[in-house]
């Protein structure tokens, strides 16, 4: 069974840092697309970071400059990461691991999410 497992979520005050991990686990093939997702209360599910299989990453608007996405894809880890500075109270927020994976040869490739956790910027 394939699990996308989060860590790193929290409180912190405006202006600082957190580190957001998102690890699969479980038996895989192969991995595409990683990215990272967030909805803040009263709002819809808002895409902020994406890492392709290349290492393009792309961020929105919102957090340019001031987040970070990276991947680990070695062997026996794929995990993505979130490196969140200059945080704001706007990045309150329930925040998403999303994963395209390929379980086996021959299957499509299916889009996995983390838990969610939530991350509290006090001002």
């Amino acid at each position: 069974q394939v699990q996308l497992v989060e860590s790193g979520g929290g409180l912190v005050q405006a202006g600082g840092s957190l580190r957001l991990s998102c690890t699969v686990s479980g038996s895989i093939f192969s991995i595409n697309g990683m990215g990272w997702y967030r909805q803040a209360p009263g709002k819809q599910r808002e895409l902020i970071a994406t890492i392709p299989s290349d290492g393009r990453t792309n961020y929105a608007d919102s957090v340019k400059g001031r987040f970070a996405i990276s991947r680990d894809n070695a062997k026996n880890t794929n995990s993505v990461y979130l490196q969140m500075n200059s945080l704001k109270p706007e990045d309150t927020a329930v925040y998403y691991c999303n994963v395209a994976i390929r379980r086996t040869i021959g299957l499509a490739t299916v889009d996995y999410w983390g838990q969610g956790m939530q991350v509290t910027v006090s001002s």
